[in-house]
């Protein structure tokens, strides 16, 4: 399963790496650090997953998902933001966002998804 990784903070993608890593079936992770990487990545790699957050230091990963789910075939789409807020999970879920989790909660159910994930591909 190839994995891309969406979040400007570099410590962040870098600990996101070394979780996942310790994922098998996981053969592949890429990252990217704004919309514009996101959606190149998406169209070169073509990635099963990609691990989307909502905040891009001056973007917003909302135009990231509206882009991706646009793709054939469409990866599933793990929003991981520091806003949990219901506005924003209302919204990413409406634009077909497959999951959503607080990154300061939600860790070890983003991994428990991958490790779901892994066995359908």
């Amino acid at each position: 399963m190839k994995v891309l990784i969406v979040d400007d903070s570099a410590i962040m993608r870098e600990r996101l790496i070394k979780l996942l890593s310790t994922v098998k079936g996981i053969e592949k992770i890429e990252e990217a650090k704004n919309v514009s990487e996101a959606v190149n990545s998406v169209r070169e790699h073509n990635p099963d997953v990609v691990i989307l957050d909502i905040k891009l230091s001056r973007e917003n990963g909302i135009d990231v998902l509206r882009d991706i789910k646009k793709n054939t075939p469409v990866p599933v789409v793990i929003i991981l933001t520091s806003y949990p807020y219901p506005q924003y999970r209302k919204k990413c879920l409406e634009l077909g966002a497959d999951f959503f989790f607080d990154k300061s909660s939600d860790i070890n159910r983003l991994i428990e998804v991958l490790k779901k994930l892994v066995k359908d591909y």
